[in-house]
């Protein structure tokens, strides 16, 4: 029957068979997850000592899988591409250098063209980790590492279509990666400088990129007259072009010592009338928040969520003030 001639299915069936192939595919990844054992760990160990790339290699469906396991790892702090296999032995073998570590995927394991990976992989005294559904196959046997990625049954009623075995090959690959990010402590920061663009790169911009520094820093010492402190206070600053309502009290060694704000101001004149007797030590508000300059912006802004402040002053090791950054310099990085 011709593809126009078929009559279109009830949206029941549709739900029902959408409903089958994910269960099929939650058991598979089930079952693999209590399968996992030693193996595993061998493998995370292996890429762990990879003083090159990773080389991630595959054909057809699951060369589709490869690219997106190499991506994961780039992303998370391991230096990683995709080798078609098939453009492998025709050339690109030159991906591969000493100090490299391959992953092969083949599910049947067979696959001839990752299958002879193995023995240039062996030349160049380079670990391999295979990933297969037949732990048996020549590729599982000449690996250094074999994982099983095997399940019990494909998603397509067919048994043809790749579904649940690449759902579990692609979810071993994450699995890998996520395992060597946290034995290496890869944190946020690390993060953050790999993904610098989008919506993600804005939410992990550094402080020190967002921040105000030198001049437009808000500073006065503990000596300073409170007159003087307020003028420092309304002065409008070239960076943020308006004044920032708030200034650093700092020592004589230059260590932030407490913050004076607007706020304090006000409260002050209710509490004392005339300020022109005060210093600024005599009102700088103790226990300020600080942050350093590689810390996150949304770190950063959080806090300022937390204290309901609009300024934060960035200290250096010694608890120097080196800039400041204010609620508005994360509206228009868009990291708010």
């Amino acid at each position: 029957m011709s593809r126009a001639a078929t009559p279109p299915a009830p949206a029941r069936d549709d739900v029902a068979s959408a409903r089958r192939v994910l269960g099929i595919e939650a058991r598979a990844l089930d079952a693999m997850s209590e399968r996992l054992g030693a193996e595993f760990a061998e493998a995370v160990g292996v890429l762990a000592r990879c003083e090159g790339k990773v080389v991630v290699c595959g054909l057809g469906k699951s060369g589709i899988v490869c690219r997106k396991i190499a991506a994961t790892l780039a992303s998370t702090g391991t230096p990683a591409l995709f080798m078609h296999a098939a453009e492998g032995l025709h050339g690109d073998l030159g991906q591969l250098a000493r100090g490299d570590c391959l992953i092969a995927v083949s599910y049947s394991g067979t696959t001839t063209e990752v299958v002879s990976m193995l023995a240039p992989a062996r030349r160049f005294g380079i670990p391999v980790i295979a990933l297969t559904g037949d732990p048996t196959s020549a590729l599982a046997r000449g690996a250094d590492v074999a994982l099983d990625v095997s399940v019990a049954e494909e998603a397509c009623p067919l048994g043809l279509a790749p579904t649940a075995s690449t759902t579990a090959t692609l979810a071993l690959g994450d699995a890998l990666a996520i395992a060597l990010l946290e034995r290496r402590g890869f944190s946020q920061e690390d993060f953050g400088a790999l993904h610098p663009g989008g919506a993600l790169g804005r939410r992990l911009r550094r402080v020190d990129e967002l921040m105000h520094t030198g001049d437009d820093v808000p500073t006065v010492s503990v000596e300073t007259p409170m007159l003087e402190a307020m003028h420092v206070m309304s002065s409008r600053r070239a960076a943020a072009a308006r004044s920032i309502g708030v200034t650093a009290v700092v020592d004589a060694d230059g260590v932030l010592v407490g913050v004076i704000t607007d706020g304090d101001i006000r409260r002050a004149v209710e509490s004392r009338g005339d300020l022109r007797s005060l210093a600024a030590g005599d009102l700088g508000s103790h226990g300020a928040k600080t942050v350093q300059a590689g810390a996150l912006a949304e770190r950063a802004l959080a806090l300022m969520e937390e204290h309901s402040i609009t300024s934060l002053f960035i200290v250096d090791e010694a608890g120097r003030p080196c800039g400041i950054l204010h609620l508005h310099d994360l509206l228009r990085a868009g990291v708010v």
